[in-house]
């Protein structure tokens, strides 16, 4: 097995190469040596069955695995019932999505705190979720794993622990690592191979093996400030991390097979060429000694 990468939706140089429909995204990533694409349902889930199906086999057609990126309005922990009811549908409607595009991954954003402590907004978000489950297996969609996102913003829920926690809920659910997320929630501590090794033991200590290798992850370089996530930026950044390098070098060292999903601002498919070819470096250096 080996890791996938891709980037989330499509960049400035999609546009620039004359594309004009998602459906030559497939194609695109594929030409530039990536086997992964992430849609982006980020302000609503829009997917229509034939667009769905055209893209599906596309995928197909090109060896690119698709995962979808729920609304970013999702509310774990909120205070109203209905506001929980709701994400519990976005979760649901993302599921649809992602099975239509032929792919079993959905990323989710846990939310604020909702004036909740930390330990009372993660056990809302935990009942959120197992209600979103039960759902998904009502309507035969027990395929599909939720992957919980960490959060760039201090105030927001979902740090590592947070969200280990609620990959808790069920076997099925991976957690979605953003590194960029991390590294600004620490005001730029995971940026190193010693504390990326450390997320994943963090990860296989409370998951166990097989959602420590084959995790759900998000890479890109952000901006900082005290609050955490500031802003994406691209690879070009020399200021603000984290480095992809040391990272790639742990996932060729213990041969780890998470998907990989850049987003850069508007360089996502060359940044995550970049991820690709640093991991490709390193599986080749431990291969010749």
């Amino acid at each position: 097995m080996e890791p996938k990468f891709g980037p989330a939706g499509t960049c400035q140089a999609f546009t620039e190469a004359g594309n004009k429909t998602i459906l030559q995204a497939p194609g695109w990533v594929a030409r530039h040596g990536l086997t992964a694409y992430e849609y982006q349902c980020g302000r609503g889930v829009r997917l229509n069955p034939e667009t769905g199906a055209r893209l599906k086999a596309k995928g197909e057609e090109h060896g690119v695995t698709l995962s979808v990126h729920a609304p970013y309005y999702i509310s774990l922990a909120s205070q109203e019932e209905e506001k929980r009811a709701n994400s519990v549908r976005y979760i649901l409607e993302s599921a649809r999505a992602v099975a239509m595009l032929g792919g079993d991954r959905i990323v989710v954003h846990p939310g604020g705190l909702n004036g909740r402590t930390r330990e009372e907004a993660t056990a809302m978000a935990k009942a959120t979720l197992r209600a979103a489950q039960s759902a998904l297996d009502e309507e035969g969609l027990s395929m599909v794993r939720i992957c919980p996102e960490t959060m760039g913003k201090i105030n927001q829920l979902g740090s590592l622990e947070e969200v280990l926690d609620m990959c808790e809920v069920d076997e099925r659910f991976l957690p979605c690592v953003d590194f960029g997320h991390l590294n600004s929630r620490t005001l730029g501590q995971v940026n190193s191979y010693e504390a990326f090794a450390g997320i994943v033991d963090a990860v296989r200590n409370r998951l166990g093996e097989e959602r420590s290798r084959c995790f759900h992850a998000h890479f890109s370089k952000i901006a900082y400030t005290q609050g955490g996530e500031k802003a994406h930026l691209t690879f070009a950044d020399d200021l603000f991390g984290p480095e992809p390098g040391p990272l790639m070098e742990l996932v060729a060292r213990r041969g780890l097979y998470p998907t990989f999903i850049c987003e850069s601002a508007g360089t996502q498919t060359q940044d995550a060429v970049t991820l690709h070819r640093l991991w490709e470096a390193e599986r080749d250096a431990l291969g010749s000694r």
